[in-house]
């Protein structure tokens, strides 16, 4: 066995049980929070163009995608650069948000609220009721 992906489901609780007891000693098994929601990544998204299109970060017009990985710092994920090849800039080394579990999708959704209302963005999901930002 190299690598396998199963999520856990009633139907596919015996599998996994079956391959754990079949494999070799020293075999690693990685258990994981069932990952972020298609809603949550909708959410995430709206959210991020709203904060893009409202907001000057330092005097810099940023993109959704300049914005998710500032975020993904403030959620306190790493986020590394490195040199490009050609010495003319900086590579993200950071981990990508589609791996974010539903609890850390959700803290991060309620991070980008809290920062967006401390800097008047205005959000066009207006449904959603969150916590205190203070």
């Amino acid at each position: 066995m190299t690598r396998h992906l199963i999520v856990i489901t009633d139907q596919t609780r015996a599998k996994a049980v079956r391959w754990a007891s079949g494999v070799s000693i020293g075999t690693r098994i990685e258990f994981k929070a069932p990952k972020r929601t298609l809603p949550q990544n909708s959410k995430f998204w709206a959210m991020l163009t709203d904060v893009a299109t409202q907001l000057k970060w330092h005097g810099v017009k940023l993109s959704p995608d300049d914005w998710k990985l500032i975020f993904l710092d403030s959620l306190k994920r790493e986020v590394r650069a490195a040199p490009n090849i050609d010495g003319t800039g900086f590579v993200n080394l950071g981990r990508s948000s589609s791996d974010l579990s539903v609890e850390e999708m959700r803290d991060l959704i309620e991070l980008i609220h809290c920062f967006g209302a401390n800097h008047g963005v205005v959000f066009q999901d207006t449904e959603t009721k969150y916590n205190d930002c203070n």
